[in-house]
């Protein structure tokens, strides 16, 4: 895998804190001007820029990527921003819970995204490509990372042990409770030749980010006449964990109604997919287990595992399994990206979340899930499939406004 220094523009470390913004596509429209109220140096100025704007504004209104474009200057002319006066890579450790994961960041390139170097596991939505490709070619930048992550390599993994032993450019904790330390590598094309024993790289959150850089990045070179391929837009800004630390938490769901049962008839056709019992917690405690919260109470349903094959990297998942024995068959929802009754529930808000939906009555049941491993996710992407919608929600999440990449 190819890897690539790069001039980042970046905040000085006094004001990292109040720049730093959660992802764009975290929140919506509402949240993230809550967010940034009263913080007028926040990065969702710059990702979200609709916040300044009414609210009533078209979300792909010219004024907002306009607006996000001046917000951009406005940072490099105030100092917000700052440019690194040479290349570098640079090394990012996000602890959460007790637990660290410390990748590097730096660029990948277009085409390896265009030959499944890097590898995928994901549908894209055209009209986010649409919106993301025209924020990156507005603001000249990748404003914020992807995320990918790789089977660990162990003279990579050294470089990076050496470079935390440096000082760092960024030590904060956000608001959320999650550390963010940053430090600049000090020998960059180590890393790079490093990185060149690494075969692949996986998409694991920002698929609509890849899919939007890469169609950024053809769009300049069919406009440059001049084009020779050194250009910084055949480039763009990942952060690269080695899978061993990354973090997958589940993807819960839940359904609005009962599919015209009773709670004891939902019980009884439950009983047999597998084995049902009372539960002692509500999260799943195995790989082809779910809890189930109706009528108050949590079940562990617990799927024969001579009934899943595990050769099937789709099938086997549990996400999967949920589908073709429960949603489907039970509830009979046909297809979780267009029914209106099922909704999900990023496993960060816990079990506590899927109580209240069910007991305020929005919702009749919800299923809490085992999560999606590494492995699977590895597997489902090396053999050339999409996963179900909904499979993965990783955490802790990337800040944003930490190190841009600029695109010329």
């Amino acid at each position: 895998m190819r890897i690539s220094p790069f001039r980042a523009l970046r905040p000085p470390r006094g004001l990292a804190a109040k720049v730093a913004s959660v992802p764009y596509d975290v929140v919506n429209r509402d949240e993230a001007a809550e967010l940034a109220r009263g913080n007028p140096l926040s990065f969702l100025h710059v990702c979200r820029p609709d916040i300044d704007l009414p609210a009533d504004v078209d979300p792909h209104d010219d004024r907002i990527y306009a607006k996000g474009r001046a917000n951009l200057d406005r940072f490099q002319a105030e100092g917000t921003l700052a440019r690194d006066e040479s290349p570098a890579i640079y090394i990012y450790r996000l602890v959460m819970d007790g637990k660290a994961q410390t990748g590097l960041v730096g660029c990948v390139h277009i085409d390896d995204y265009e030959h499944d170097l890097i590898k995928k596991h994901e549908k894209t939505r055209r009209d986010k490509e649409d919106d993301r490709t025209r924020h990156v070619l507005e603001m000249n930048a990748n404003a914020e990372p992807v995320f990918l992550t790789y089977r660990d390599e162990a003279e990579v993994g050294r470089l990076i042990a050496e470079a935390v032993k440096g000082e760092a450019l960024y030590d904060f904790t956000a608001v959320d409770g999650v550390r963010h330390t940053m430090w600049k590598a000090p020998d960059a094309a180590a890393l790079v030749r490093a990185f060149g024993n690494v075969p692949h790289v996986y998409v694991a959150d920002g698929h609509h980010r890849c899919a939007s850089a890469w169609r950024a990045g053809k769009a300049l070179r069919e406009k440059n006449p001049r084009h020779t391929g050194r250009e910084e837009y055949n480039w763009f800004l990942a952060v690269l964990f080695p899978a061993s630390e990354v973090r997958i938490l589940p993807y819960n769901r839940v359904v609005k109604d009962l599919n015209g049962q009773s709670p004891a008839r939902v019980l009884e056709r439950l009983r047999r997919v597998g084995r049902l019992s009372r539960a002692s917690s509500p999260a799943p405690p195995t790989p082809g287990s779910l809890c189930l919260y109706l009528d108050r109470t949590w079940h562990l349903l617990e799927i024969d595992e001579k009934s899943i094959d595990r050769a099937d990297p789709i099938n086997s998942l549990d996400v999967a399994l949920l589908e073709s024995r429960i949603l489907e068959p039970i509830l009979g929802i046909g297809d979780i990206r267009t029914d209106k009754r099922i909704d999900f529930v990023g496993g960060i808000r816990g079990t506590a979340e899927l109580e209240k939906r069910v007991n305020t009555g929005e919702m009749a049941i919800a299923f809490s899930m085992y999560p999606t491993t590494v492995a699977q996710l590895m597997a489902v992407s090396d053999a050339g499939r999409i996963m179900p919608p909904k499979s993965t929600w990783f955490e802790p999440k990337l800040r944003s406004g930490l190190l841009v990449h600029t695109l010329d």
